[in-house]
């Protein structure tokens, strides 16, 4: 008889809410942190709604993992409706306590083995490991398998370039890499990042966000080969209008690749500031 697994990861993964029904994938929220007021991510607060207050308050909100509590109630509620291991996959280690405190849960609950995988990345690209599991699990193949799997993406690494319209959120943040110089020379750029070794490094400096979008598709159609197929994602942070566009153009010029748009979620969000753009993809 298969074993059962459950599947679960943190909201920054921002999986879609109709992918998240569709694989029974269990998410436990992060919270934005308006002044007083903690709002859980995708529960107290949408996307949309998140996106239209930062635009409307002259503060951006800080942002806050879950409680070890919550971890712990998830896996003795799985272990109660009969599953016997749970995949929890978390955004970077690097960025959050929340990979620790998973794993930090997995020791106090009995009755179910939990298996804490650290996607060294965050947003969709975090998703993809998920969604990887997901199709997995669907098909029947065991916890090792899928491990396995996972840690096969893990290594040879998913691709994720993005331009930020204002690189302050991230260095407030401590979240940037290597970046004081570059800090220092940004008036009026639109600046290139990538999120590689667990972390987010700058790239280049552009002078225009027609001009970085321009570039991202330059490094896309320098770095694909046709002959691996991949699974790709156009983000944006309340800018639906420039993922479509870049969906659009790979539609046109590379209509073999599978790729979606998708929304930052409020917890990214925050770190990354209104108006980013990234594309992300992997090897299938």
């Amino acid at each position: 008889m298969m074993a059962k697994i459950a599947l679960a990861c943190d909201s920054a993964a921002d999986i879609p809410k109709e992918a998240v029904a569709a694989h029974n994938i269990h998410v436990l929220p992060l919270t934005v942190i308006f002044g007083e007021e903690a709002l859980k991510e995708g529960v107290d607060i949408s996307v949309e709604a998140f996106y239209e207050r930062v635009q409307a308050e002259e503060t951006l909100p800080t942002t806050s993992q879950p409680p070890l509590g919550e971890f712990v109630a998830l896996y003795e509620q799985l272990a109660e409706e009969g599953y016997e291991d749970v995949i929890f996959v978390t955004l970077a280690a690097t960025i959050s306590g929340t990979n620790q405190t998973a794993q930090t849960a997995a020791t106090m609950v009995d009755g179910i083995r939990v298996h804490v995988f650290d996607s060294q990345i965050a947003t969709y690209p975090e998703g993809f490991y998920v969604l990887e599991a997901a199709q997995m699990i669907e098909q029947g193949q065991d916890v090792p398998a899928i491990l396995e799997r996972l840690e096969s993406i893990r290594t040879r690494g998913i691709e994720a370039y993005f331009m930020v319209d204002d690189l302050n959120h991230l260095h407030r943040g401590g979240r940037l890499t290597g970046a004081q110089a570059f800090i220092g020379s940004l008036l009026r750029m639109k600046p290139l990042l990538s999120f590689e070794n667990s972390g987010i490094h700058p790239k280049e400096k552009i002078r225009t966000k027609k001009k970085a979008i321009q570039r991202l598709k330059e490094i896309f159609a320098e770095k694909y080969t046709k002959d691996k197929p991949i699974r790709m994602a156009a983000l944006h942070a309340h800018s639906p209008e420039d993922a479509e566009a870049f969906k659009a153009w790979v539609n046109d010029v590379y209509p073999e690749v599978d790729i979606i748009t998708t929304s930052i979620g409020p917890v990214i969000g925050t770190h990354v500031g209104t108006g980013t753009v990234a594309i992300v993809w992997y090897e299938k």
